[in-house]
């Protein structure tokens, strides 16, 4: 049973739990407008390549919409349904004034060289252009994509229309992104656990972390995990992992990444994808595909606690599982909202033209999450349900009730 089933059954239990209308539940159903454009561009050996991509707007009752795209050869409609779909529950569980939308192409940005990756860029940018803008649909990085692909993005729609740097979001600091927006997501995923932990009446210090996926969200949360207190005993990337039970020295493994290699090349012990998320550890935390905890290997886990810092990492039967094995699963519509959380941040700065110090987003990004937390909790303690299903709750609940003050979605 994939993750799309899992969500699917999330939302449904909880429109079930807050006893919504009928009307209600099909305006949350279907999406506002779904785009399939074909996107050609000519490649440097003069051939053409004609890729598909995909742009889904959810829901925009609380706001305008907002959502990554993703450059990935698994990139489809429905894919991009779906996480169009949890962007309306995620933003609303945050309180940030957005809605739900993805987008993405179908495509292997490492077959492509960095003259193609613009053309691609721009072409698709163009094609949104019509229903994307700073008060309408404002992207963001996702997989596949960086504060390049977004600063391509942002250009060519300023050229279209006039220069407008909140079109965007996750762009470099000196064209208008905002100082702490790149780790956003991981140390949004800290903030979280520790208040979860805290909540528990326990600490970071000493707990053993593991890290399926050291990209850009997986190694901020590494880092900032450690310079918590906690050890990080293993991490992956595609190449596959490394582990040491005494914790491992990450600036090496991160200067390694950033030279364009992987995390296997330090020579440290090695070790798949697949055995880091069942190593004996406190916490694990898959950072990067979909479906990577399943009945499969859910039995095995032998970590406490899994932050879901990758968008639907769990499947339903591995959700069961660790229900009844008394494993606490911190969602990830709420585990990794600090990436549009941040992104909201400096969509406001770049609206306002006013820049905030790193320290204050940093702060700001704390107290928001911690307070996304706290509000979960309360609700799974008191309908006596688990932090999933009390987070698609919250997060449902305020869409609905803005499509009922407003009238529509």
């Amino acid at each position: 049973m994939t993750s799309i089933t899992s969500v699917r059954r999330s939302v449904d239990d909880a429109a079930e739990l807050l006893q919504l209308p009928d009307e209600i539940r099909a305006v949350l159903e279907i999406s506002k407008r779904e785009m399939t454009v074909q996107v050609p561009i000519p490649r440097d050996d003069g051939s053409l390549l004609v890729a598909s991509g995909y742009r889904v707007q959810h829901n925009r009752a609380r706001g305008p919409f907002k959502g990554g795209v993703r450059f990935h050869p698994d990139v489809d409609i429905d894919e991009t349904r779906e996480l169009a779909r949890l962007m309306t529950w995620k933003t609303a569980l945050v309180d940030v004034p957005f809605g739900g939308a993805k987008g993405g192409i179908q495509i292997d940005p490492g077959q492509l060289s960095r003259g193609e990756l613009e053309r691609l860029t721009r072409r698709f940018t163009e094609m949104l252009s019509p229903v994307i803008g700073v008060f309408d649909d404002i992207p963001a990085p996702d997989i596949g994509t960086d504060p390049q692909v977004m600063t391509w993005m942002m250009d060519e729609y300023s050229n279209l229309d006039r220069y407008s740097p909140a079109v965007v979001t996750g762009k470099p600091e000196g064209l208008g992104g905002a100082a702490g927006r790149d780790s956003a997501t991981g140390r949004g995923g800290v903030d979280v656990l520790e208040a979860h932990l805290a909540a528990e009446y326990r600490t970071i210090d000493g707990l053993r972390i593991a890290v399926q996926g050291f990209g850009n969200v997986g190694s901020w949360l590494a880092v900032e995990a450690q310079r918590r207190g906690a050890v990080v005993v293993a991490v992956s990337d595609i190449e596959g992992g490394v582990h040491d039970p005494t914790g491992l020295e990450l600036d090496s493994l991160v200067r390694a990444v950033a030279a364009g290699g992987s995390v296997v090349d330090t020579g440290l012990e090695r070790l798949t994808n697949n055995e880091l998320l069942t190593i004996d550890c406190d916490v694990v935390v898959p950072a990067a595909l979909g479906d990577v905890l399943s009945a499969s290997n859910a039995p095995d886990v032998k970590a406490s606690i899994v932050v879901e810092a990758a968008n639907s990492p769990t499947t339903e039967d591995a959700d069961r599982i660790f229900a009844e094995r008394g494993i606490t699963v911190i969602p990830d519509i709420l585990a990794n909202a600090g990436g549009v959380t941040g992104s909201y941040f400096e969509w406001t700065q770049n609206i306002q033209q006013f820049t905030w110090p790193r320290d204050r987003f940093d702060k700001e990004l704390e107290v928001r999450l911690g307070s996304a937390y706290e509000a979960t909790r309360t609700l799974a303690v008191e309908k006596a349900i688990d932090l999933r299903l009390a987070a698609y709750c919250i997060g449902i609940g305020r869409v609905a009730a803005a499509i009922q003050l407003r009238g529509h979605g």
